[in-house]
């Protein structure tokens, strides 16, 4: 898909979204505090970093714990770079909601805008994890923005750990069409209607 279409498409999402957008930075900023937003540095295109944002689902020192923990971090990297749902404790009250039902990913609509991200693409890793990207493996995904949603959200490969998940990951290059994006939006639609796979 035409990354000026996307960038449209984001923009109008912004605007349809915008009342939501409102509702819930007001919850967040009651419960915990500013900011409501969580932004955190990611790789995009060409290996350029950007800041990729989220509406802040976790304790405002919930990156501090994480570091001051030496058993929580060992299975934060084994687990590929996220905790285990039945671990996590560092959620804020809708923390887990806002997961679950993936509206925690709206301020990517801005990534897309700003031309940092695509709708569809290639999970935006953060920097550690592109060492599990080899040679032309790296070359191939570096090639790519990433984007909101892609083939890893919609095909249940939520359990795939590298270096097979690297192999997963830069398949979409070879695979991506018009249509293909479509498919996976469409799919994306249903996996957060129904919160499968989110936390």
């Amino acid at each position: 898909m035409p990354s000026f279409i996307q960038r449209l498409i984001s923009f109008f999402l912004i605007i349809i979204f915008s009342p939501i957008f409102v509702i819930l930075h007001l919850l967040i900023f009651l419960d915990d505090g500013s900011p409501t937003i969580f932004a955190q540095n990611r790789i995009g295109k060409n290996g350029k970093i950007f800041k990729c944002y989220k509406l802040r689902s976790m304790l405002n020192n919930a990156e501090e714990i994480l570091k001051n923990d030496k058993s929580l971090m060992k299975i934060y990297i084994e687990n590929g770079y996220k905790i285990p749902e039945s671990l996590e404790q560092r959620y804020t009250k809708y923390g887990k909601f806002l997961r679950k039902s993936s509206l925690d990913e709206l301020p990517q609509l801005f990534n897309v805008l700003f031309g940092q991200m695509n709708l569809v693409g290639p999970r935006p890793i953060v920097p550690k994890e592109l060492e599990h990207y080899k040679g032309e493996k790296r070359k191939v995904f570096l090639s790519m923005k990433p984007g909101m949603t892609g083939l890893w959200q919609v095909s249940g490969r939520s359990n795939l750990d590298y270096p097979e998940r690297a192999d997963f990951e830069i398949s979409y290059k070879a695979k991506r069409s018009f249509a293909l994006d479509i498919q996976i939006l469409f799919k994306t639609f249903l996996v957060v209607i129904k919160r499968k796979g989110a936390h």
